[in-house]
């Protein structure tokens, strides 16, 4: 029997400027990655691809069979979203400069701002994935879904009625603040998992594995971003690959994970605790105080490494009640104005003047 090759599914996301403030991204900027992308496939280079969307983050959905961190591939995205930012220049949109580092590329986008998300496997008879990007949340968004997804019987029925799955899933998760990391497993480990991932700022689930072969489940983009003055240097929002079926959860307990609107950091200036509002492409234009939180879900079938899709996943009014209850939540944690549990804590926070504001008045602190 011949062995199959893997494919490698890469999902890389960048703010390369935003239409109107950081509301949506200008159908340029689309096209700009659309034709680049039917180049390089044209050429050969990559299999497949799809540009997504989310607020003002753009996102390349690429198939290939080049592995994970391919350079040829990351140096691909670089240079469609560096094209983006001088179309975005050029269109005189919002803060272009915004998504990619000015370091020189060294193979990989890893640490240069734009998020990335791969998985890499031999494709099923069958192999439904969905991809979910996020706008105006920071890292950690994800990490209840997937535990819910991939942990807990009450959200995944097939974690105890499908004999595939009976052995559980295993999590990758990363200390963002001492760049460590640890591998635990369900359902074995879920005190010491719901421990660590409930820090959604510090402890995030960058991928997901099944315990009965290791085989790879979800990945998630996770990078982290640093500040400069006060302000976000480059940055991304997290983006997520879930493989559905045979094995893995069905679609529905996938799209059941999201169902509520759980709370996310984030939202304006990336400073602001709000609910993650889970919408179709068309409502993924979030206005009111930049936000709230969106999340849009693109499904796809592959075939022979061609994407065949998208099917907008959040198009659907079983999500109506998710996105009412958003909304409530949002004027409730709007009415808390800079104060928390709506204000981030200052070390979390996209921007701040605290240092500022500190150094100004470091004379006229007094003992207790």
């Amino acid at each position: 029997m011949a062995v199959q090759s893997k494919l490698t599914l890469s999902v890389m996301t960048a703010d390369v400027g935003g239409f109107i403030g950081h509301v949506s991204s200008h159908p340029e900027l689309l096209d700009t990655a659309r034709e680049r992308l039917f180049a390089a496939r044209e050429k050969g280079v990559i299999i497949d691809y799809h540009v997504l969307r989310c607020g003002d983050d753009l996102g390349l959905v690429i198939t290939h069979s080049g592995g994970i961190s391919s350079s040829r591939i990351h140096e691909l995205a670089l240079n469609i979203f560096t094209a983006c930012e001088k179309a975005s220049t050029q269109l005189k949109l919002h803060a272009p400069e915004s998504g990619i580092s000015k370091e020189a590329f060294t193979g990989s986008l890893t640490g240069m701002g734009p998020g990335v998300a791969e998985v890499e496997f031999v494709e099923r008879a069958s192999e439904p994935i969905v991809i979910l990007m996020g706008n105006k949340t920071g890292r950690g968004a994800w990490n209840l879904p997937l535990y819910k997804l991939f942990a807990d019987p009450f959200n995944t029925p097939g974690l105890i009625t499908d004999q595939s799955m009976l052995g559980g899933f295993s999590f990758n998760v990363a200390d963002l603040k001492d760049n460590i990391k640890v591998t635990l497993s369900a359902p074995g480990e879920i005190h010491y998992l719901l421990a660590l991932i409930g820090s959604t700022d510090r402890y995030v689930i960058t991928s997901v594995y099944r315990n009965s072969d290791s085989e790879v489940a979800a990945a998630v983009s996770s990078e982290r971003y640093g500040l400069r003055d006060g302000k976000a240097a480059s940055k991304s929002e997290p983006a997520l690959i879930i493989r559905c079926q045979t094995g893995f959860p069905s679609v529905g307990e996938a799209m059941e994970s999201f169902s509520l609107a759980h709370l996310v950091g984030g939202w304006l200036r990336g400073s602001y605790n709000g609910p993650l509002m889970p919408v179709p492409f068309y409502e993924a234009n979030p206005t009111r105080f930049d936000g709230p939180p969106r999340a849009i879900a693109a499904g796809f079938q592959l075939a022979h490494g061609r994407l065949v899709g998208p099917h907008d996943m959040f198009d659907d009014p079983s999500f109506d009640e998710p996105r009412r209850a958003a909304s409530r939540m949002a004027e409730y944690m709007r009415r808390h104005g800079p104060f928390k549990p709506h204000r981030m804590d200052s070390s979390e926070m996209g921007y701040t003047a605290m240092p500022f504001i500190l150094e100004q008045l470091k004379d006229r602190f007094r003992k207790l």
